[in-house]
């Protein structure tokens, strides 16, 4: 029974919020990015991501994590790379 329900619920759409909250939690998480003052914005499994960070690496990065999750159709990388020498 468990395993019918696994399957079933493996088959459901991913809600844009439940999107939002893995590709933050992702983010914020991984050492290259450390993604906590970006934001990722979700309409109908399309991510816009918006922050700056220090590198373009981080950007990269970010944008390939985002797509990595599940229910993700794309992403919109809107994230800006700070200039150096302020």
């Amino acid at each position: 029974m468990l395993v019918a329900a696994i399957c079933l619920a493996a088959d459901k759409p991913v809600s844009d919020d439940a999107i939002s909250d893995q590709v933050r939690i992702k983010l914020s998480s991984d050492p290259v990015v450390k993604g906590g003052g970006l934001d990722a914005d979700v309409k109908n499994g399309v991510v816009t991501l918006t922050g700056t960070v220090a590198e373009q690496r981080q950007k990269d990065k970010a944008g390939k994590i985002a797509k990595s999750v599940k229910g993700v159709k794309s992403v919109i990388n809107n994230i800006t790379v700070a200039k150096s020498g302020k």
